[in-house]
C-alpha cells in the first residue's frame, strides 16, 4: 500500500534517545561531569564524622551519616530506647520518599508532544505530517470497507477528517465517504448529519445532496429525497448525466414522476446509448416501474453483461495488483451487481418467469443487496 508510520525509528546516530537523554539512566552519555559534591553541608558531615563527637560529646548519626544534635530525638526508625510497642499495635515502616514516577515522566512527555512540538513545527512540518495521517488513513479505510470491517473504516474517515486541513472541497468529499459508511452501517440519520457539515462547508458541491437524497429515501422521506435530488440537477448544472442518473433513480425509489424519471435517464444516455451499466440499470428499473417489463429486461441484461466483463476483466490481473485495491473494487461491482439482478428479478417475475426471478433474487442476496443498508 505504502505509506505507513514507522512510530518506532530511533535517532540513528548511536546518541541515547529523546526518551533517556539527560537523565543519567545507563544510556552512555559521554557529557555528563564528574559528581563533585562541595555544599558545605557535606564539608560539615566529613568533619564530624572523622572527630566523633561534638563539644564533647558522643554523637549519633542519622541514614545520611549527618550527626544528631542531642537536642533532637532520631528522625528515622524507632528510637533504641524507646519501649516496644503493645501487642497488636502495627508499627508503620518508613514511607520512601515519592519520586517523580516513569508514569509521570510519560505524561510530560506526552504534553510536550501534544502542545509544544506541534506549536513548534506547525509552520512547516506538521502540515506535511497531517498529509501523510490523512493518506494513511484513507487507505486503512479503503482497506477495512473492502474486507467488510465498516465500524474500522468509519474509524479511519473519521481520523482522517480531524486531520484535514482547510481544503472545504477535501473535507466534504471525506464527510461524503463517511456518509456513505453509515449507511451501509444502517444509520441513515448519522449520514445526513455527516451530509449537512459538507452542504454547509461546500455548498456549491453535489455530492452530499446526492448522499442525503439516499439516506432520506432510507427513511421514507420522499419529499425531502426529491429536493436534494433536484437541488443536485441544478448545482451540477443543465445536462449532467451523473445528475441526472441519480434524479431518476431517486424517482423511481419513491415511485413517482416516473415519465419524468425516465427523460431524465434517457437525457443522461443521449450521448451514449450504451452508456455505463448503472444507467442502463436506472432505465431498466424505471421501465419495470411503467409496466414496460420486456423493455426492462433487455435494458438489466446488458447491465448485468456489462459489469459482469469488468469484473472478469478484474480478475484477469488479480496477480498483479494489490489485492486490497482489487477486493475494494470488486465488492462495489458486487453490490453493483446484487442490485442489477434484483431488479431482473422484479421484472421476470411480473413476466411470470419464477424460475429467472428466483435465481436472480438468490444471486442478489449472495453478492450483498440489502436495502437496510443502502444497497439497493
Amino acid at each position: 500500500m505504502g505509506v505507513g508510520l514507522d512510530l518506532e525509528k530511533g535517532h540513528g546516530d548511536g546518541s541515547c534517545t529523546g526518551f533517556c537523554r539527560g537523565y543519567g539512566n545507563g544510556c552512555g552519555a559521554s557529557n555528563r561531569r564528574s559528581a563533585t559534591i562541595t555544599h558545605p553541608a557535606y564539608n560539615r558531615m566529613i568533619v564530624w564524622r572523622a572527630c566523633g563527637r561534638v563539644r564533647g560529646r558522643a554523637m549519633k548519626y542519622d541514614r545520611l551519616g549527618f550527626p544528631i544534635p542531642p537536642e533532637f530525638a532520631a528522625p528515622s526508625g524507632r528510637d533504641l530506647d524507646a519501649p516496644p510497642a503493645p501487642r497488636g499495635v502495627e508499627i508503620q515502616p518508613p514511607q520512601p520518599q515519592r519520586r517523580a514516577g516513569r508514569g509521570k515522566q510519560i505524561f510530560l512527555l506526552g504534553v510536550l508532544a501534544a502542545v509544544v512540538v506541534p506549536g513548534l513545527l506547525a509552520p512547516g512540518i506538521l502540515p506535511v505530517i497531517s498529509d501523510v495521517v490523512v493518506e494513511w488513513s484513507l487507505e486503512r479505510a479503503m482497506v477495512g470497507e473492502a474486507r467488510g470491517n465498516i465500524p474500522a473504516a468509519l474509524g479511519d474517515i473519521g481520523r482522517a477528517i480531524r486531520w484535514t486541513g482547510a481544503d472545504a472541497g477535501r473535507r466534504s468529499r471525506l464527510l461524503c465517504w463517511r456518509a456513505m459508511l453509515r449507511i451501509e452501517n444502517s444509520d441513515p440519520r448519522g449520514a445526513i448529519v455527516d451530509a449537512d457539515q459538507a452542504i454547509a462547508i461546500a455548498p456549491t458541491l453535489t455530492q452530499p445532496r446526492r448522499v442525503r437524497a439516499l439516506a432520506r429515501v432510507m427513511l421514507d422521506d420522499p419529499d425531502a429525497a426529491l429536493n436534494d435530488a433536484e437541488t443536485a440537477v441544478e448545482l451540477a448544472g443543465p445536462g449532467d448525466p451523473e445528475a441526472l442518473n441519480h434524479r431518476a433513480y431517486i424517482r423511481a425509489l419513491v415511485g413517482r414522476d416516473l415519465e419524468a424519471a425516465l427523460d431524465d435517464i434517457d437525457s443522461a444516455l443521449a450521448e451514449d446509448a450504451a452508456g455505463p451499466p448503472e444507467f442502463l440499470d436506472t432505465k431498466g428499473f424505471v421501465l419495470h416501474l411503467l409496466g414496460r417489463h420486456h423493455e426492462a429486461v433487455d435494458q438489466l441484461n446488458v447491465a448485468i453483461d456489462g459489469t459482469q466483463k469488468t469484473r472478469r476483466d478484474l480478475m484477469a490481473v488479480a496477480g498483479h495488483v494489490d489485492p486490497d485495491e482489487l477486493a475494494y473494487r470488486l465488492r462495489t461491482l458486487d453490490h453493483g451487481l446484487a442490485v442489477m439482478h434484483h431488479h431482473r428479478g422484479l421484472a421476470c417475475g411480473a413476466l411470470g418467469l419464477a424460475g429467472q426471478a428466483r435465481q436472480d433474487f438468490e444471486t442478489a442476496e449472495r453478492k450483498g443487496y440489502a436495502p437496510e443498508k443502502g444497497i439497493f
